[in-house]
C-alpha cells in the first residue's frame, strides 16, 4: 500500500522544519528546491562583507537530512502547480519533470521587491541569495581596490561612495558592516587611499531606520549608526539607479548621489509561484503577491495545500499580516506536520495556527545591537551577546556552528576578515547571464535535438552513425566562457 505522499516546496525555514517534524511520520516526503543548501538568510550580509563564507550559511541539504529516511531531495524550480491533478511541474537543471503529491507545503520564500523598478536591479542587487551576497562581495571589496588606481578625485570618491537602500535589519546591519570595514579593518592597507573617507549613505522612504522596533531602539540605533560615519538619509525616495550613481527624491528635492557601489535592503514580494498557485486554486493574494491563508495555513477550498512563510498572507492578533522572518516560517513548518501527522490519525484538527512573537534583533556594528523581545527593549552589547547566541542556535549543524564562531572571533576580536576573496565572476555572472539568458534552457533545447537526431540516423546503413553533438555540460562551459569581461 502506497504511503501519504508530502511534496514540499522550498528547503528554507518553514520547509525544513516541516520536513524535520514529520521524520517519525508514515509518509514519503519529496522536497523540491532551486538550489542543493538550505540558506540561513540572516546571515547573507555577513557573506557579502567578508566576515563568514557562503558554506557557513548554507549547509547542503542532502547532509542535513541524511539520516532522515522518507526524503527524497530533488533539484529544481516548481514552476506550476495544479491542484485539481495534484502534480507539480518542475524545471530542473537540464530536465523537466513532475512530482504527485497529497498534501503539498509550499514554502518557497520571497524575492527581492524594487516596487515596479525592476531594472534597479542592473545596478543595485538586492539581498536574498548566495550569488547576490558573493556579487556583492566582490564589489564592495572590488571598489577599494580600484578606487585605489584612481587618479582623478571625481572616480575615486565614486568608488568610495557606498549607498545602502532600505533601513530595516539587513540595510542597518550592512551599512553598519560596510562602515567597520572602511573604518575599522581596511585602514594601513592601501598607499593611495585612505577607507576612512569612505561615504556610507543609508537611505530610506519612511523617517526611521529600525521603524518596526519601537522609537526608542530606533533612535538608538540611528545614533549609532551616526557615531560609525554612516550618512541616514531618511524620508527619502529612490527615483533612479544606474551604473554610475542614484538618484533621489527627498525634502530638499532631487538629488544625485554619484556611486559604483549600491545595494537594494527594501522590500519583499513573493515569488511568481504564488500568483499562479493561487490562480489555479481560486485563491486571492495581497498586494505582495502573498495567498491569502485559512487560519490553518492552508489555500481556502484546498485543505491538503499549506502555504508557509513569507509566501503567505495570515493576519496576526493585532489584525496586521505577520510578518516575513524565519520563526513565522519555524512556526509554521512545525504547525503544518503537526496538521498532516493529525490527519493521517485521524485526530482533530489542532487549534488555529498562533505566532508567538520571540523578538527581532539586528546588529548595527561590532558588540552593538538592538533587541526587542515583548516589553523588554535592550541596546547595547547585552542585545549584541544576545543576538550572537540567537543566530548560532538556528544555525544548522555543529561544524557550521563552530567555524561561525571562530570565525566572528576573528572579525570582532581582531582587525581581520576571514572572507575577503573576491572573482570577476562573481562580480559581473548574474548581468552576464541575464545577457545570455538561461544556460540550462539551451541544455534542454540540445539535449533534445541530439536526441531527435540520434533517433533519426538509427534508420541509416551504419547505426553507428550517431551525431556527435556537444555533451550539455559542454554548452553551458562554452556559455560561460563567452561572457566578456567588464559587462
Amino acid at each position: 500500500m502506497q504511503r501519504h505522499r508530502v511534496a514540499v516546496i522550498g528547503a528554507g525555514f518553514g520547509g525544513l522544519f516541516a520536513i524535520r517534524a514529520l521524520r517519525k511520520a508514515n509518509v514519503d516526503i519529496t522536497l523540491i528546491n532551486g538550489t542543493a543548501y538550505h540558506l540561513f538568510q540572516p546571515l547573507l550580509y555577513q557573506v557579502a562583507t567578508g566576515v563568514l563564507s557562503e558554506g557557513e550559511i548554507a549547509p547542503p541539504i542532502r547532509e542535513v537530512l541524511k539520516n532522515q529516511d522518507n526524503v527524497d531531495v530533488k533539484l529544481g524550480w516548481a514552476q506550476r502547480v495544479d491542484p485539481d491533478a495534484k502534480r507539480i511541474y518542475v524545471a530542473g537543471p537540464g530536465i523537466d519533470y513532475t512530482v504527485d503529491y497529497d498534501t503539498l507545503i509550499v514554502a518557497a520564500g520571497a524575492s527581492q521587491s524594487y516596487f515596479g523598478n525592476d531594472h534597479f536591479n542592473d545596478y543595485a542587487p538586492g539581498m536574498k541569495s548566495i550569488d547576490d551576497a558573493l556579487e556583492l562581495r566582490a564589489k564592495i571589496f572590488g571598489a577599494f581596490e580600484i578606487a585605489d588606481l584612481q587618479t582623478d578625485p571625481e572616480a575615486r570618491e565614486r568608488w568610495l561612495t557606498f549607498v545602502v537602500v532600505g533601513a530595516g535589519p539587513t540595510g542597518v546591519e550592512m551599512a553598519g558592516q560596510i562602515a567597520e570595514l572602511a573604518h575599522r579593518n581596511l585602514p594601513g592597507q592601501y598607499k593611495h587611499i585612505d577607507p576612512r573617507k569612505a561615504r556610507i549613505i543609508l537611505i530610506d522612504a519612511v523617517g526611521a531606520v529600525l521603524n518596526t522596533f519601537g522609537d526608542r531602539l530606533s533612535t538608538r540605533a540611528l545614533r549609532q549608526l551616526h557615531l560609525m560615519g554612516v550618512e541616514v538619509e531618511l524620508n527619502t525616495k529612490v527615483v533612479n539607479v544606474d551604473l554610475t550613481g542614484i538618484e533621489v527624491d527627498s525634502e530638499r528635492g532631487h538629488q544625485r548621489i554619484p556611486s559604483m557601489t549600491k545595494v537594494w535592503a527594501a522590500g519583499v514580494a513573493a515569488p511568481p509561484l504564488a500568483k499562479q498557485l493561487a490562480e489555479a486554486a481560486g485563491a486571492e493574494t495581497d498586494r505582495a503577491g502573498r495567498v491569502m491563508v485559512q487560519p490553518d495555513l492552508t489555500v481556502p477550498g484546498h485543505p491538503e495545500i499549506f502555504v508557509l512563510g513569507d509566501m503567505m498572507h495570515l493576519p496576526g492578533e493585532d489584525g496586521r499580516p505577520l510578518p516575513g522572518v524565519a520563526q513565522v516560517a519555524i512556526q509554521g513548518g512545525r504547525y503544518a506536520a503537526d496538521v498532516i501527522k493529525r490527519r493521517l490519525r485521524r485526530k482533530d484538527a489542532p487549534e488555529p495556527f498562533k505566532y508567538f512573537d520571540k523578538g527581532s534583533m539586528a546588529t548595527i556594528s561590532r558588540f552593538s545591537a538592538v533587541a526587542s523581545i515583548g516589553k523588554l527593549h535592550l541596546s547595547g552589547f547585552i542585545a549584541w551577546l544576545m543576538w550572537l547566541a540567537v543566530h548560532v542556535v538556528y544555525l544548522v549543524g555543529f561544524k557550521n556552528r563552530f567555524t561561525t564562531v571562530l570565525h566572528w572571533a576573528v572579525s570582532f576580536l581582531g582587525r581581520g576578515r576571514a572572507e575577503r576573496v573576491a572573482t570577476e565572476q562573481q562580480a559581473f555572472a548574474r548581468r552576464a547571464m541575464q545577457q545570455f539568458g538561461d544556460p540550462f534552457a539551451s541544455v534542454r533545447a540540445e539535449s533534445t535535438s541530439t536526441s531527435e537526431d540520434a533517433d533519426t540516423s538509427l534508420g541509416d546503413s551504419d547505426a553507428t552513425a550517431v551525431p556527435s553533438g556537444k555533451h550539455p555540460a559542454e554548452q553551458v562551459e562554452k556559455t560561460g566562457a563567452r561572457v566578456p569581461a567588464g559587462k
